[in-house]
């Protein structure tokens, strides 16, 4: 920590490669095992060690800080539908943060920040969950679809069900009654 319990600012050597409007919020010196880096949280998302690219905060499914590590589990572009995103989890990236400061605050408040609507519906053979996303910089949301394992995705009748069940929840919250 700096003068006054703030920390420093985010050395030159460590800083992403920003866009011109994008703005660091917090960050931390992070290890996962398989060498040191930085994560960076900015105001379009977050930048994580060995990353070339930022994951923005549409994309992260779930963050999860044990007060000791930040668990980022990523989405997964699976397939494009009329009107949403067919979604997976990708592989856990798991960061241990010795000095994480507010980098938990910022990636927790701006996860949930991006979440406009999320619901879990039964499907024939399993369930999903449907999510509308905020995307900084983008008017309106993403429509996601995150099914559960064994779910049959490329079921005729749950690729249906789905699409029925996206356009409910498109209407109700843009109507207003979500």
């Amino acid at each position: 920590m700096g003068l006054f319990g703030r920390k420093p600012k985010l050395p030159p050597a460590d800083r992403p490669p920003l866009q011109a409007d994008e703005r660091v919020l917090a960050w931390a010196a992070a290890g996962n095992g398989e060498g040191d880096g930085v994560v960076v949280a900015t105001n379009l998302g977050l930048w994580l060690p060995g990353r070339g690219h930022r994951l923005g905060w549409h994309d992260v499914h779930k963050a999860v800080w044990s007060g000791r590590e930040l668990t980022v589990t990523p989405a997964e572009r699976i397939a494009e539908r009329d009107g949403y995103l067919v979604v997976a989890d990708s592989p856990a990236e798991t960061y241990l943060l010795l000095d994480p400061g507010e980098l938990p605050h910022q990636v927790r408040a701006r996860v949930t920040r991006s979440v406009a609507y999320t619901q879990q519906h039964p499907v024939p053979g399993g369930a999903g969950r449907i999510a509308a996303r905020r995307v900084p910089g983008v008017d309106g949301v993403t429509w996601t679809v995150r099914f559960e394992p064994g779910t049959p995705a490329d079921d005729p009748e749950v690729l249906a069900e789905t699409d029925r069940l996206v356009a409910a929840a498109r209407t109700a919250t843009t109507s207003g009654d979500a």
